[in-house]
């Protein structure tokens, strides 16, 4: 053992002290050797450090490549057999393409969602994802997929080639080379750069950066997001035991019907009845006239998530500011006295464990998940009919849509799309910021879903109003659960954590007969989707020892907020 140590040691001493060839040596073998060595070493480390370097910053960089150095490293090691030449390629190949993989990842997290790889966003986003909807996530997202691709091959080349190159130097075969000045400090800085190394993996925080441990905590964090999911009815009846604690009723004996409606991706500043110069919202925009005083049109709504999971868990649980756990408000209209419906058109496992199967009826019309289910929103008006028709005095109906949910074209029927093709102020404007055609094609799919929704919208309400006895009370709400980027701001299309058309929404109330006079200003107030909990109660007309009438938009005491967003928001009330 001792014998081989030495000669490992002499190898690597003529590698790094190895004076300069004489002239007569120039072009010898060994002089070769050293020098692709040499070359695979920097290659590797650079190609690393590129993509490191793209996916983080700071200090961050300088602990990644501390990570990454032992692999690196190995290329200089000399080793004679032609076996483990192999090995050691194959190994620091696959090493080195995991930081490379990890920088890309991170990198198109951070670009197109401005997101980290570990969020709850990212997390709760992939353990809601089939297989299916990734592929048609990266049908519709095909481009930055391509480019990102294009990067990873060529990383993988340049990483091959710098393992084949150090494959083919086997160890100096003559050690009749002193030490050099230069040789010298370059062992000594690589001697301390992996002392440094060594320490960053004792360094738990540093470990835990390394793409094998990182990743794999990944994965874990996602299967463990998925099993509480899946067993989610303990917490159910817990939810309904807190309801019941708090003992909620319905202050009015009178019967009464509200249906709740919750769209999906849907961005006022898209909806003509919210001063869009595109007829988006024809029927709506007719609805609102007519019934004059019955309608709000809350003109300054905004939701305080860009994604669905997150979105919906803010409409439906009421934080409070007692800090006390947050009543759910399905469970809480149940144990007041509502019987109530779930009438979904979306598949989400998330969804309906979190909140649909607190229903006495579920509905749900669509069992196709992912981007690319084509079921139409008017599925659930046939449910809705039956549902309005049952003789229960108390009936809460929530209503959830696809709404605008890429990909757009998907949501409004073939050859059904007046704006393609057709050059107004909206297509003119987006030329004028530089948006490119993909992008303006992008706006008229999405501008067409919401003049389909727009049917929808209308449908809905006139199956509230129509039918009602002359002493039931009826009321209608709609909200999105967030906005959506369309070249608003930024050149993507789809949610968009970073800026504000990823939280403008729509929010609309119609009552048959107002609980209480309107305040005044009730149109402009700003409104939190957040809040909303608290405005259906004002619907239902229950009370508990836990509504707080400063949340609640109808209310005199509302107390505007303004809600901390990721995006920069320069006024909550344009």
């Amino acid at each position: 053992m001792r014998q081989h140590a030495r000669a490992h040691a002499a190898r690597l001493n003529s590698l790094f002290f190895a004076r300069p060839p004489r002239p007569e040596a120039d072009g010898s073998p060994d002089t070769a050797r050293l020098t692709d060595a040499r070359i695979a070493f920097g290659v590797a480390a650079l190609t690393v450090l590129a993509f490191v370097a793209l996916g983080h910053d700071g200090r961050r960089i300088a602990q990644l490549m501390a990570l990454a150095l032992p692999a690196l490293a190995w290329l200089l090691w000399p080793v004679r057999s032609r076996g483990w030449r192999r090995v050691r390629a194959a190994t620091v190949w696959t090493l080195g393409m995991s930081f490379v993989v990890d920088g890309i990842a991170r990198a198109y997290l951070a670009d197109s969602y401005q997101a980290a790889a570990d969020s709850g966003m990212v997390i709760g986003a992939v353990a809601n994802t089939s297989a299916k909807e990734s592929a048609e996530y990266l049908a519709m997202y095909w481009r930055p997929a391509v480019a990102w691709a294009a990067a990873l091959f060529v990383a993988a080349l340049l990483m091959w080639h710098a393992v084949a190159r150090a494959s083919g130097v086997p160890a100096p075969r003559r050690a009749g080379y002193g030490p050099s000045m230069l040789s010298r400090i370059g062992v000594g800085v690589l001697g301390v750069a992996l002392l440094v190394s060594a320490a960053g993996y004792v360094s738990k925080p540093w470990r835990r950066l390394h793409p094998v441990l990182f990743w794999a905590g990944w994965s874990q964090s996602v299967q463990e997001l998925r099993h509480s999911w899946s067993h989610h009815e303990a917490a159910r009846e817990l939810a309904l035991q807190r309801a019941r604690d708090a003992e909620p009723v319905i202050a009015s004996a009178a019967p009464s019907t509200v249906v709740l409606v919750i769209s999906e991706s849907i961005n006022r500043d898209n909806l003509g009845m919210y001063g869009y110069p595109r007829a988006t919202t024809p029927t709506m925009r007719a609805r609102h006239d007519a019934l004059d005083a019955e309608f709000v049109l809350l003109k300054n709504a905004w939701s305080v998530d860009a994604t669905t999971l997150p979105g919906l868990r803010s409409l439906m649980l009421m934080d409070n500011a007692q800090g006390q756990p947050p009543q759910h408000l399905l469970a809480l209209a149940k144990a007041a006295g509502y019987r109530v419906w779930w009438i979904g058109n979306q598949d989400d496992i998330a969804i309906e464990n979190l909140h649909a199967r607190f229903a006495d009826e579920l509905h749900l019309v669509n069992r196709t998940p992912g981007r690319g289910s084509q079921s139409p929103d008017t599925a659930v008006l046939e449910p809705l009919q039956s549902a309005m028709a049952d003789p229960h005095p108390h009936k809460l109906i929530v209503v959830h849509l696809m709404g605008a949910h890429p990909h757009y074209r998907l949501r409004f029927p073939d050859k059904a799309n007046p704006f393609d093709d057709y050059s107004d102020g909206v297509d003119q404007g987006m030329q004028h910021a530089g948006r490119p055609g993909w992008l303006r094609r992008a706006r008229d799919e999405y501008d067409s879903a919401l003049l389909t929704q727009d049917a929808v919208m209308s449908s809905l309400l006139d199956m509230t109003r129509k039918g009602a006895a002359s002493n039931e009370y009826r009321a209608w709400m709609f909200v999105s659960d967030h906005g959506q980027e369309v070249g608003h701001q930024i050149n993507h299309a789809g949610h968009s954590q970073t800026t504000a058309a990823g939280y403008r929404i729509p929010a609309m109330i119609w009552q048959s007969a107002p609980r209480d006079t309107l305040p005044a200003d009730i149109d402009d107030r700003p409104f939190r989707a957040d809040w909303a909990d608290m405005t259906v109660a004002h619907l239902l007309d229950i009370r508990w020892k836990g509504y707080e009438a400063s949340r609640d938009v109808l209310s005199d005491a509302y107390r505007w907020r303004a809600p901390a967003l990721p995006a920069k928001v320069e006024s909550f009330v344009k």
